[in-house]
């Protein structure tokens, strides 16, 4: 899968249905391997482009056609 795939996907908190947002980048590794994923807190209609999150690998339980299902009881970081 390409980043330009995952970037069509909604990111959704399993736990409480809320809508997070998009994803705008992804973290590596040292060996190519996908450690975080980089979002766009989605506000309102539009997305501010000042709040983001990571996400790590981890904390995903689905990857869908449209969307992301996390855990965001597990580790979830805001920068």
């Amino acid at each position: 899968m390409h980043l330009s795939e995952l970037q069509l996907k909604e990111v959704i908190d399993i736990s409480s249905g809320k809508r997070l947002g998009m994803i705008i980048d992804v973290i590596v590794d040292n060996y190519g391997k996908i450690k975080m994923l980089v979002l766009e807190e989605k506000k309102g209609r539009r997305f501010s482009g000042k709040e983001e999150s990571q996400i790590t690998w981890e904390q995903i339980t689905k990857i869908g056609d449209d969307i992301i299902l996390i855990d965001m009881q597990n580790h979830f970081k805001l920068h």
